[in-house]
């Protein structure tokens, strides 16, 4: 094992221990229900026009992301079909996705949130799937767009608590800014 290895696996170990004390924290039974009654279901666009005018655009938009066409339409037909599902701006979900993993699905946050919408894997032993992998697009959209789904709910659309509250810094308006400034410069369409 080379010296960046040996980093990178002592890097996971201290992630992995602090995402092991957030078990500690009280788990909204509600979002907990949420999860469970989401986490097989999906669904996509319904008319072949819109699908193809939303996939032209946002492929161009996440072009400086990701670079190979079929994988950046790939991501998308999953983004907009989680986010469709339970109801919420897909574009709003790439404006967090952005901020939270800048589209890298392997990402690990120092406090151990993963994938591309940063989910505590706490949540997989929360709703009964401790083997579910939170690197993987399909299992961490459908977690992050649920969870992100049930906080906008919870705070009655008010997307700046709902934003703080997805990123655990509820009363604290930096993250929802930031989310908000991405959504408005990169990714808000104007369906007028």
């Amino acid at each position: 094992m080379n010296r960046s290895s040996l980093r990178s696996a002592i890097a996971l170990c201290v992630a992995m221990m602090l995402a092991t004390s957030a078990l500690s924290q009280t788990v909204d039974p509600e979002l907990r229900a949420a999860l469970k009654r989401n986490v097989n279901e999906s669904n996509s666009f319904e008319d072949r026009f819109d699908a193809e005018v939303w996939l032209v655009d946002m492929s161009g938009r996440l072009s400086r992301y990701i670079k190979d066409p079929s994988q950046r339409l790939q991501l998308l037909r999953k983004v907009h079909g989680e986010a469709t599902k339970v109801g919420v701006e897909p574009e709003l979900v790439l404006s967090v996705i952005h901020i939270e993993s800048g589209f890298d699905r392997f990402a690990i946050s120092r406090v151990g949130a993963q994938g591309l919408m940063q989910v505590m894997p706490f949540w997989k032993n929360e709703i009964g799937r401790p083997t579910d992998n939170l690197t993987n697009i399909d299992t961490n959209l459908r977690y992050g767009c649920t969870i992100l789904k049930h906080y906008i709910d919870r705070e009655k659309g008010d997307l700046i608590r709902a934003l703080a509250r997805y990123n655990g810094s509820l009363g604290k308006t930096w993250y929802p800014e930031k989310v908000l400034t991405a959504w408005e410069k990169y990714w808000f369409v104007n369906n007028i």
